[in-house]
């Protein structure tokens, strides 16, 4: 896994996709408990944002370098080396 000291630029991208996540997710949770419209199209919307970029913090933990063009999608999708508890 890259880390702060060997790796500072692709830390700060690591940190930047777990931070986004989890603004959004506080974001998603506010909203949810305040708009008694809220409705599953939303959720679905909102919550693929937020696994958007636990993804790519995911895919980003061993690269030493940025995702290029081609990649980023890919890195986007939930990831096939990791197991939900």
């Amino acid at each position: 896994m890259i880390n702060k000291e060997a790796n500072p630029v692709e830390w700060a991208g690591l940190m930047y996709e777990l931070e986004d996540a989890s603004e959004h997710l506080a974001a998603l949770i506010v909203d949810m408990e305040k708009d008694p419209e809220f409705d599953e199209t939303v959720l679905r919307i909102q919550l693929g944002h937020v696994f958007s970029h636990l993804n790519r913090a995911w895919h980003r933990r061993d690269l030493n370098r940025d995702f290029v063009d081609e990649e980023w999608t890919n890195a986007s999708k939930f990831p096939n080396d990791l197991e939900p508890i």
